[in-house]
């Protein structure tokens, strides 16, 4: 196993979960990475690289970005976030992995991508949930900041140090993991 290879799969990896904060931010990151020439990506993924996709996933963080501010519709976009972020961590997962295997490319992108994104974004979620039980959705444009950053900062750290930011995404996603668990503990006793 190379370092090529295990970089690829740190920045595939990485860039899947941080679509668990925000769907479009690390899909735009990945697509100006392409562009500038600083990441590959794998064959049949070039088209990430090009300048409608660039322009597209401009537009759409833009609106995704605003979105996220509007008191109602914060909460709303997270019943369309969650299968788009497991869509989109699929898609830059596989996108990076060089595996030449169809099968096993594509069933890992799911498993670790996909799966890493709807971890992240089901803990943004209970997180909006909470802060809209406690503020009455005062508190959410301060966690919509809080994400935004997150995914920005995750996304470009995953493309320029993909070592040091599987990492940090690894600690988020475990970090996430037992608040799950510990939120599902507590419901639980209190349902028997």
């Amino acid at each position: 196993m190379s370092i090529e290879w295990i970089s690829s799969a740190c920045i595939g990896l990485g860039l899947a979960a941080c679509c668990g904060f925000r769907v479009f931010i690390p899909l735009l990151i990945a697509s100006a990475a392409t562009k500038l020439g600083i990441v590959g990506t794998m064959d049949g993924f070039e088209w990430l690289s090009g300048w409608p996709a660039l322009a597209g996933l401009s537009v759409a963080t833009a609106f995704e970005l605003g979105a996220y501010y509007i008191p109602w519709l914060d909460n709303a976009l997270d019943t369309l976030a969650t299968p788009a972020s497991i869509i989109a961590g699929t898609l830059l997962s596989t996108s990076f992995l060089q595996i030449d295997d169809p099968i096993i490319h594509w069933g890992l992108g799911l498993m670790l991508g996909g799966g890493s994104a709807g971890i992240v974004q089901a803990g943004t979620s209970l997180l909006r949930l909470g802060s809209t039980a406690t503020t009455g959705g005062l508190g959410n444009p301060v966690v919509a900041t809080g994400e935004n950053i997150a995914s920005l900062v995750l996304s470009v750290l995953t493309i320029l140090l993909p070592l040091v930011a599987i990492i940090i995404v690894a600690v988020v996603v475990i970090f996430v993991i037992n608040r799950l668990m510990a939120k599902r503990k507590v419901w639980f006793t209190k349902r028997v």
